[in-house]
């Protein structure tokens, strides 16, 4: 268990109506690959999968909130079972289309993003994390600051360290 200061509370799943997570920077370290024919690929880390499966088990309301539409995010969303939303530059816009579609309630929805074009949704949602190396701006309004670098684990400390939840109890 971790015992970062930066963590002001322990948390329930029954605080948060739904979880919506960046991709790149947050997901990935925000780097991406691109070959000779202009094919992007990322690198994701497979002990943030483990995490989502639990909280899948958790039946929380998973979401990807990406403003680039790229195949390797659909493609990863799927892997995990979380739904995504790709392609809003507005990320407040897809926040909003979210808040609608399923009756979440703001003041219940964990945000974790990393950069600027994730300050407006951030700013809505009751609980927001960001992992170490983000933007200063999305530090200052986090209630969460995440030891782990974006793409490094980011939900797997969530998970385990946030909302203090046991993975081996699960395996």
């Amino acid at each position: 268990m971790n015992t970062n200061k930066n963590y002001r509370k322990k948390m329930s799943l029954d605080d948060v109506d739904a979880f919506i997570f960046d991709f790149d920077g947050v997901l990935t370290n925000n780097l991406v690959f691109v070959d000779e024919k202009g094919k992007e690929s990322v690198v994701c880390n497979r002990s943030d999968g483990l995490a989502f499966q639990i909280l899948n088990h958790y039946k929380a309301k998973l979401f990807i909130l990406s403003s680039e539409y790229n195949p390797v995010v659909k493609s990863r969303a799927e892997k995990l079972k979380v739904n995504f939303l790709s392609g809003f530059k507005e990320k407040k816009i897809g926040l909003n289309l979210l808040v609608k579609k399923y009756r979440l309630n703001k003041n219940k929805i964990f945000y974790v993003g990393n950069d600027l074009n994730d300050y407006s949704s951030m700013i809505q949602c009751g609980y927001k994390a960001c992992p170490s190396d983000s933007h200063p701006m999305i530090k200052k309004i986090s209630n969460y600051k995440l030891n782990s670098r974006g793409g490094d684990g980011i939900v797997r400390e969530i998970v385990e360290d946030i909302f203090d939840i046991d993975l081996v109890k699960h395996l």
